[in-house]
């Protein structure tokens, strides 16, 4: 797989310094040796999760954070995919994404392929309906505790956040400032833990890449984790992390080979996690065609080494396979594969999905006010 010039893959650390490590740890008492904070502690826990925010952007931008800096701490891994949808189920649910099954951004479930986030399938829509989330993901949230969480206001009745928040108390905000006001509202009235989600570092990666735009951002997450440090009452542990991190793609969506694309009949995933569905029987010559067209600038696996390799933990469900494709296309280079079926509002800039350090590796930071 690959060549001689890929650099290396960063593979999850399940077990010794993962995301879905947290919430075992925080709300079921676990042992937290492998994480870099301790944060099995018995005080007020505040949890609050910036998406898209990498070790790697972070620590090459400390000047800006000066807040996260004082914090102590260090890096850990997030999930593989290294993407949205299946790193913060596996964070709230504390399972591999090959048990909770939310394996990828856009995964195929009933002979169709839902996008994750939209909760909506290529072919039907809004299947919030015919495709319930908690029968995707069966698993409770956060242990099946029923903990307080504030997230943004829209995100209350979507599809995603019943397959990974559902039981959760969620409190919508739609400016940042009320988001500050309510973590600490609720720590003040007694909550004992309080998750807290903000995804502006990721929608700015996206759209603009990683220049002064992304740099201004990052500034102000950081001062938005100082203002709830400020509000919050003397004695709390306050813990982030992210889902993820960024590469600055800078629009290279690039076309996947012909002779690969003849023998597939669908693709999944996403652009720096493209799965390619074989037609029946060609599993293997599409491998090879896949590698000669594409093992110069991005790793090359077949399902089965993914699963024995343990990409998606170490055990895969048989529901959690059916959703993966056969041969999956992993960019190291700063490049995504396209899609047709694949599209948003603008042209992404920034991506991820793949296994290189920049999108593998995530904070895990503590204090307590």
């Amino acid at each position: 797989m690959g060549n001689a010039t890929a650099p290396e893959r960063i593979l999850p650390a399940y077990g010794s310094g993962c995301v879905n490590e947290l919430i075992p740890t925080m709300l079921g008492g676990g042992p937290s040796g492998s994480l870099p904070v301790d944060v099995s502690s018995a005080a007020p826990r505040v949890l609050i999760v910036l998406d898209g925010l990498g070790w790697d952007q972070l620590t090459d931008r400390w000047h800006l954070a000066p807040t996260l800096k004082s914090f102590s701490g260090g890096p850990i891994t997030t999930v593989a995919p290294s993407t949205t949808a299946t790193a913060l189920t596996s964070i709230t649910t504390g399972l591999t994404p090959g048990e909770h099954g939310i394996v990828g951004y856009r995964m195929v479930v009933d002979d169709d392929v839902l996008n994750c986030l939209r909760w909506r399938s290529d072919d039907r829509g809004d299947v919030r309906k015919t495709t319930p989330p908690d029968l995707v993901q069966p698993y409770p949230p956060f242990l099946g505790q029923s903990v307080s969480m504030v997230s943004k206001a829209e995100f209350r009745t979507s599809g995603f956040s019943k397959a990974h928040l559902r039981g959760a108390r969620l409190t919508g905000y739609r400016t940042p400032a009320v988001m500050v006001h309510e973590v600490a509202r609720m720590i003040r009235e007694g909550e004992q833990f309080v998750y807290a989600y903000y995804d502006g570092v990721d929608k700015i990666a996206h759209e603009y890449g990683l220049d002064s735009t992304y740099e201004a951002e990052v500034a102000f997450a950081d001062r938005l984790v100082g203002d709830i440090v400020d509000a919050l009452p003397t004695g709390t542990d306050v813990v982030v992390t992210a889902d993820h991190g960024q590469v600055d793609c800078g629009g290279g969506l690039i076309d996947i080979d012909s002779t690969v694309a003849s023998l597939t009949n669908g693709l999944s995933g996403e652009g720096r996690f493209r799965w390619l569905h074989s037609i029946d029987g060609g599993a293997a010559d599409l491998l090879t065609a896949a590698e000669d067209a594409h093992g110069h600038h991005a790793w090359i696996a077949s399902l089965e080494q993914i699963i024995d390799e343990g990409w998606f933990g170490p055990s895969v469900s048989p529901e959690a396979r059916r959703r993966l494709g056969d041969v999956a296309m992993l960019p190291w280079e700063p490049i995504a594969f396209d899609d047709p079926a694949d599209s948003g509002l603008f042209e992404l800039v920034s991506r991820h999905g793949s296994l290189t350090s920049s999108e593998m590796v995530v904070p895990l930071l503590g204090a307590t006010t």
